[in-house]
């Protein structure tokens, strides 16, 4: 695949002409019910809270808890809790989880071609066209977290991650909650943006974890295009800075 061209043209050329034979393989493992394909839909879109997902999906809780079970079930879908213990799925609360698809093309189909099935059916792309221009850089801003975590694994090899994943509760979210074998807290965010990171990203981070109650002993950036010479001048063993020419070594 060339990924020089427009991502748009490659879905285009790639996806779209394989619509019906790629749709007939979903619908297989989502048993084709509309219930579950609209519910998909809603966590596609939304930010990934079980709660957000139902109401998009206008179902209630009880309901969507039983179709997130089954979906769970077909390995579609993963259900991580917050830093809660997860007890079972009638007994644990819901209100902090977070769901995540097993892949992302999942992810891309049920955010821009299965609420918008009957235009690509029918070879008109105009409305999906739209909606990824308007939704591109929202989109890629999970896998680009996703991405950032795997390269922080490889750059903290001498001393290695024990546990690497985003932080989430009721009220705060970090990208990145990552603790290394020595005993190392360490927090990030990651911006997936056309402007430059500036002081107030670091200052944003260290408030949400003194929220959270976490005691970074380092804080990590990852951005798309860097940072002001402000946050650069700042860099040193308590602040660590990534930019995209780092994520090299993961196409290595």
């Amino acid at each position: 695949m060339d990924t020089s061209k427009p991502t748009m043209e490659l879905i285009e050329k790639s996806v779209f002409p394989d619509y019906t034979y790629i749709r007939n393989d979903i619908s297989h493992l989502t048993t084709g019910m509309p219930m579950f394909h609209t519910l998909l839909t809603g966590i596609a879109m939304g930010d990934g809270r079980t709660q957000s997902a139902f109401k998009r999906a206008s179902v209630s809780p009880e309901v969507g808890m039983k179709a997130l079970e089954e979906l769970c079930g077909s390995g579609m879908i993963r259900l991580a809790p917050s830093r809660k213990v997860f007890i079972g799925w009638d007994e644990h609360s819901s209100v902090a989880d977070k769901l995540y698809f097993s892949s992302p093309f999942f992810r891309f189909w049920f955010t821009f071609v299965s609420p918008l099935f009957k235009g690509i059916r029918d070879g008109d792309y105009k409305e999906v066209r739209e909606r990824f221009a308007n939704r591109e850089s929202e989109f890629l801003q999970l896998p680009f977290v996703q991405l950032s975590q795997e390269l922080l694994k490889m750059e903290f090899a001498e001393d290695p991650l024990v546990e690497c994943d985003s932080y989430w509760d009721d009220e705060t979210e970090i990208d990145i909650y990552a603790k290394t074998a020595s005993g190392k807290i360490i927090a990030g965010a990651c911006k997936y943006t056309n402007t430059k990171v500036k002081k107030s990203e670091l200052v944003k981070l260290q408030e949400k974890c003194a929220k959270a109650n976490i005691e970074a002993d380092i804080f990590v950036l990852f951005s798309k295009e860097g940072y002001t010479s402000e946050l650069k001048g700042l860099k040193g063993e308590g602040l660590k800075l990534f930019s995209l020419k780092n994520f090299k070594k993961l196409v290595a």
